[in-house]
């Protein structure tokens, strides 16, 4: 190979790394526009000092739904108006005392102490401060199929949605965001919510194959110096981007495909640097998923994998008795446990014939995947 085409030492492919970030808000951000305008239609009314109204967001992950509300947010942080945006992550922030801990931080600028503090209180000083500031509030619960397990959604939702009835005069509004195509809302949430919530639904659509092309050429020319990926190659990232369902796989296959070619000293990404790339970047969901586990949940998915290398068939029943006596967790925290990791779509569970409510346990994914990653 010719000297003047290996990459130097202090030279690199990438103009700005920061646009290969799942976090990143493009400047320009397409084929979201009617969702986008029918969100801010939505809010408009908190413009004005009114309660925003409420939406539910839906779609697959990776279709953009995170970023379009995290774009309006950033736009509504940027202008003098009454409405304060929260968005919360689920995966992380799971619980009522996190989630309002998460509002108070964004009124006050600083979270609330957690010695003695009940989630009844803190709410109380969101109130508080509401009122004093004539503020109005939108959360956007983002994940928020992650709060179906322990009926999280339902409590947050009555404290958010009737704060007007124990403290008159403030505003909230709120957007959930749902990326299980197979969660009904209308079943999940119960009466005393319901009649309150009634929320106006956006669907986001998967990208078609033109559009994900378009958006990965748009992080490649703000990302990458030229020349660096051409369009047959960037054509073969979008259809493994297609294949998986998630743009975030393409968006991390753009970036590790560059990372694996700085590392050849190539100042061109290959069809070889692409494919080794697709080695990891395909498990981009279970990675994100795996991050938002418990300590005792990840101890709980290490135990499953660790007998499924075994080719052991696990029932819920022998699975419980293992992990009674290595985790020293009750039938409650278990069931709990099992319930969240199935609503993850880490693994499946199906009822087994003959024996009760005993359900046999599989993985969705290779076990020394898992094992990898957690």
């Amino acid at each position: 190979m010719p000297k003047k085409s290996l990459l130097m030492w202090d030279e690199t492919l990438f103009r700005d790394p920061d646009v290969f970030e799942i976090d990143y808000i493009p400047d320009q951000f397409n084929y979201r526009e009617n969702q986008m305008r029918e969100l801010s239609f939505l809010l408009r009314p908190g413009l004005k000092g009114g309660r925003p109204l409420n939406a539910i967001i839906k779609g697959t992950p990776g279709t953009g739904k995170t970023t379009s509300v995290r774009k309006i947010f950033s736009d509504l942080d940027d202008i003098d108006s009454m409405m304060v945006p929260v968005q919360v992550n689920c995966q992380i922030e799971n619980t009522r005392f996190s989630i309002l801990s998460e509002i108070y931080k964004k009124l006050t600028g600083h979270g609330p102490s957690a010695a003695g503090n009940s989630f009844k209180r803190v709410f109380e000083s969101i109130a508080q401060s509401m009122i004093e500031q004539n503020r109005v509030v939108v959360v956007a619960l983002d994940d928020a199929n992650y709060l179906m397990v322990e009926n999280e959604l339902n409590k947050i939702l009555y404290i958010l949605l009737r704060s007007h009835e124990a403290y008159p005069g403030t505003r909230v509004g709120v957007i959930v965001i749902i990326s299980d195509m197979e969660v009904d809302l209308s079943r999940e949430i119960d009466s005393r919510v319901r009649s309150v919530f009634s929320p106006t639904e956006i669907y986001f659509p998967p990208y078609a194959e033109a559009e994900i092309f378009n958006i990965l050429r748009e992080r490649v020319l703000q990302g990458f110096y030229p020349g660096v990926l051409p369009d047959d190659m960037l054509r073969i990232i979008t259809a493994h981007t297609m294949a998986a369902g998630d743009l975030r796989v393409g968006i991390d296959m753009l970036k590790r495909s560059a990372l694996n070619a700085e590392m050849a000293a190539e100042r061109e990404i290959s069809r070889e640097h692409i494919r080794e790339a697709y080695k990891v970047s395909k498990y981009v969901h279970l990675q994100y998923s795996l991050k938002s586990l418990s300590t005792e949940e990840k101890d709980l998915i290490k135990l499953i994998a660790k007998a499924s290398k075994a080719d052991e068939q696990l029932t819920t029943g022998d699975l419980f008795e293992v992990a009674k006596k290595d985790l020293k967790i009750g039938y409650t925290s278990f069931y709990e446990m099992v319930q969240k990791l199935d609503s993850l779509r880490l693994l499946n569970l199906q009822f087994k014939e003959g024996r009760g409510r005993t359900r046999l346990i599989n993985l969705r994914y290779d076990p020394d995947k898992i094992l990898l990653y957690l």
